[in-house]
């Protein structure tokens, strides 16, 4: 199956694994950015892992994607369109189990790697369907809670694992945002690390290196 035939345009790294169905970790870019972005970190994660790097449904002018609607208002500053970001995050889903079908992937070992806007997706997605995921890699970005399914909190969390990390200097995500993770997440129960960095809104080598080395002994 050609990656044109699913729902969400995406690149792909297949797994060395050729007998059996391979573990993947889905990447989900930033605002304004594209699938080539993340996917970047490809060829440096572990042979066995399929690399799908998705492509926001939203495109933006005069280029790049985005996941949802961020609007900049003299009156009410900043807002998000939540209503967006769920249809995005119900897409998300959807493509997930499309491409564990056409690709022969491990429903059972999924991981979710997101940037920024990405990451706030990945942290919907996993919060709100903790079966469908195992891992998620949470950098620079935080957990909007407003487009999590209702009922989210009664979920069995027990299987699920997060790597969290923002940039201590972060101009785009105050890093305030991000420190409420550790704590949200410990009252769900969920096994997670969390990391901070002396960068802004990007990911240093050392961040790499660190999730990189957290992935490898859960995949």
């Amino acid at each position: 199956m050609s990656p044109t035939s699913l729902s969400l345009e995406h690149l792909q790294r297949p797994s060395s694994l050729k007998s059996e169905k391979a573990p993947a970790v889905f990447m989900f870019h930033g605002y304004g950015s594209n699938e080539e972005d993340l996917f970047s970190f490809a060829s440096e994660l572990p042979e066995e892992l399929y690399v799908i790097s998705v492509k926001a449904p939203y495109d933006l002018e005069p280029f790049g994607h985005a996941w949802y609607a961020i609007n900049f208002d003299a009156e009410y500053g900043k807002w998000s369109d939540d209503e967006q970001a769920k249809t995005s995050r119900d897409k998300i889903v959807a493509f997930i189990d499309e491409a564990c079908e056409a690709y022969g992937l491990d429903k059972e070992n999924i991981t979710l790697l997101g940037f920024s806007q990405g990451t706030i997706l990945s942290y919907s997605v996993a919060l709100s369907f903790p079966e469908k995921i195992k891992n998620v890699i949470a950098l620079s970005g935080y957990i909007n809670e407003g487009i999590l399914i209702d009922g989210y909190s009664e979920k069995d969390y027990s299987n699920l694992n997060i790597y969290a990390s923002h940039g201590q200097v972060d101009q785009v995500i105050p890093l305030e945002w991000a420190q409420k993770t550790p704590g949200f997440l410990d009252r769900l129960g969920i096994q997670h690390t969390y990391e901070e960095f002396p960068v802004g809104h990007g990911v240093s080598p050392q961040n790499f290196y660190s999730f990189r080395e957290w992935l490898v002994e859960r995949i």
